[in-house]
């Protein structure tokens, strides 16, 4: 469990070497690039880090309803001309398919006034038709004078009237306002969209000839991100006339990989420890069983370099917090029977693979406590029996999983700022403050525990006081990194103090947050005894009871299991990712992207 060391690297080579250079490093893999330039002036020049073209291309096809047989031979494959064909044929496909809708709705509009050709000015003599869609209790309102007009179609809401006359009639002595039929016929509009319907046809069968080259584009997609990632590598250098250098960060144990790199290539080498104002990436190092843990860090936050990991910290504890939302024995090995199936699955491919010890993990503790608070599928065994005896929480009883949630979520929070005291470890009296936070909430416990119970320990409220004393004066005196260098400043360090203790309702609003696992576990539970329960009314039933019985089981446990998966995943991890991180990492991070070749080699 513990943050990378790395070093800064800065090669240098020749020019007109270079592009042999940045393949071969990123052929090594072991470098996170960093810009020696500044390309925010020209961002048309940037080179993208992805091939957009290709994964376009690749999503677009894979989306088509038909595919055909797949090539696996790459001799007649280009791939450069096979990605603008298809991306073409994709643009072609929305510009007309915008087209199409444009004249249905076109001739949709036109329809009602028939199929006709606007005639022209001279065999009008002059004149001009002007149409209008007068709605027919509107109609009285036409004019019955100064203005020529006749209803040419006529339907339970619209009468379409068309007025002749050399200029266009006052709108003030129309009903509504004049509209526009354009100069195309009806019949001109329909072979138009014709047209555009057997030229989408056309593409459709074009995009779905191009379908039969899926597993080529798929087996080069790696290839084609790594000459992207290549060129955008290339603008991350800094030329100078005949020499250019690159430079990055490296892990401390591949140090030797680099200085045999320059040796091999001649390049000169420059290595350096990271300055404290620096912020390098971060690269989480943790055994393989647990490596899930970087996952569920990195999905919210990623820990600053200077910090520290809390891969494994959150790792056991999603799986507690897991197991306690879900609350049910019955649940978790339904749970891991689906993980048997899909153990070997493509879900958990090789890129995914980490995981699996994590699903493991969540489905035994989900187990495990499903059987200390008795629940399988909503059902509770005899006391006299082996499980019955295995029981040793109720949910029921409030008090007791009130007090177990809130002293889950002070060791949690404490362990954070214990986390997070030794990191000023060596920066002075910085280590105080977290561990005054840590007296404060024990205190609090205590002095908690004193009023609730109906028999307190003489020792909580003397020992409570005292922690919450402690607390208070370390988190007021240490809880600000001003210097004192003037009068004035002993002022505002006072003040920074007083600030510092308005943190107290935030701890205790972080402390009461952890009660949801107990309110959802007892959601979770309290929903599979009613839906058990209504199946056993259903039962009663005559004729028809005993299937209405399992449909109400099936289909009440299957909502409960999926509504407690979900709140046990987004409460689990938000436990973990706001109140924990909060109290425990001082600074935000981005992660170690190493400059590497994502193609395989055979």
């Amino acid at each position: 469990m513990s943050i990378a060391r790395l070093k800064k690297i800065t090669l240098f080579g020749l020019t007109k070497e270079k592009q042999e250079l940045l393949s071969a490093l990123q052929e090594l893999g072991c470098m996170h690039l960093v810009p020696l330039r500044d390309m925010s002036g020209e961002p048309e020049n940037v080179q993208p880090e992805q091939p957009e073209g290709t994964l376009k291309a690749l999503r677009f096809l894979l989306d088509c309803p038909k595919k055909r047989h797949q090539i696996t031979e790459e001799q007649r494959f280009d791939l450069e001309t096979c990605v603008d064909r298809v991306l073409q044929i994709k643009q072609l496909i929305r510009e007309i398919s915008d087209l199409r809708d444009k004249l249905a709705a076109r001739i949709k509009e036109v329809e009602p006034w028939g199929d006709f050709k606007l005639p022209s000015e001279e065999e009008l003599a002059g004149l001009k038709l002007w149409f209008y869609i007068v709605p027919v209790t509107k109609v009285r309102l036409l004019p019955k004078q100064n203005v020529v007009w006749q209803i040419v179609h006529k339907d339970n809401r619209f009468a379409y009237v068309v007025a002749v006359a050399e200029q266009e009639p006052e709108p003030s002595i129309m009903p509504v306002a004049r509209t526009h039929t354009g100069k195309l016929s009806l019949s001109e509009l329909n072979e138009r969209l014709n047209k555009a319907e057997l030229e989408i046809e056309d593409l459709q069968a074009e995009r779905e000839s191009y379908t039969r080259w899926i597993f080529l584009l798929s087996k080069n997609l790696a290839r084609a991100e790594d000459k992207s990632t290549l060129l955008h590598a290339a603008e991350k250098t800094l030329d100078a006339e005949e020499v250019f250098a690159v430079q990055g960060w490296v892990p401390e144990k591949t140090k030797a990989k680099i200085f045999d790199f320059s040796r091999r290539h001649y390049l000169a080498l420059q290595i350096a420890d990271p300055r404290t104002d620096e912020k390098p990436p971060t690269l989480l190092e943790n055994p393989e069983p647990l490596a899930a843990g970087e996952d569920l860090v990195g999905f919210y936050q990623m820990p600053g370099y200077w910090d520290w990991d809390p891969a494994i910290p959150v790792f056991f504890s999603f799986m507690v917090f897991f197991a306690m939302i879900i609350s049910d024995a019955g649940y978790g090995a339904l749970l891991g029977v689906f993980l048997m199936f899909v153990w070997r699955s493509n879900i958990f491919a090789s890129s995914r693979r980490h995981f699996r010890p994590l699903a493991l993990a969540l489905v035994l503790s989900t187990i495990i406590w499903g059987v200390l608070v008795g629940s399988y599928f909503g059902l509770e065994p005899q006391q006299t029996t082996l499980l019955g005896q295995l029981k040793f929480f109720d949910m029921n009883d409030f008090d007791t999983m009130m007090r177990l949630s809130i002293i889950i979520g002070v060791l949690h929070l404490s362990l954070a700022n214990l986390f997070k005291a030794r990191q000023f470890v060596g920066r002075g009296y910085l280590a105080a403050a977290p561990l005054g936070w840590t007296v404060i909430m024990w205190g609090g416990v205590l002095l908690w525990f004193n009023n609730s119970s109906t028999a307190p320990e003489s020792w909580f409220m003397p020992v409570g006081k005292w922690l919450l004393i402690l607390g208070f004066v370390a988190v007021f005196l240490f809880g600000s990194e001003r210097a004192i260098k003037k009068p004035f400043d002993l002022i505002l360090k006072v003040v920074d103090g007083l600030k510092n203790l308005t943190g107290v309702t935030k701890i205790f609003g972080d402390v009461l947050s952890y009660l949801r696992l107990f309110a959802l576990g007892l959601a979770s539970a309290s929903l599979a005894i009613t839906f058990n329960n209504l199946a056993g009314d259903a039962r009663e039933i005559e004729g028809l009871g005993l299937l209405y019985s399992l449909l109400i089981i099936f289909a009440g446990h299957t909502l409960n299991l999926v509504l407690s998966l979900m709140s046990a995943v987004v409460h689990g991890m938000r436990l973990n990712c706001i109140e924990f991180f909060n109290w425990g990492l001082t600074e935000e991070g981005f992660p170690f992207k190493a400059f590497a070749k994502k193609e395989i080699r055979e």
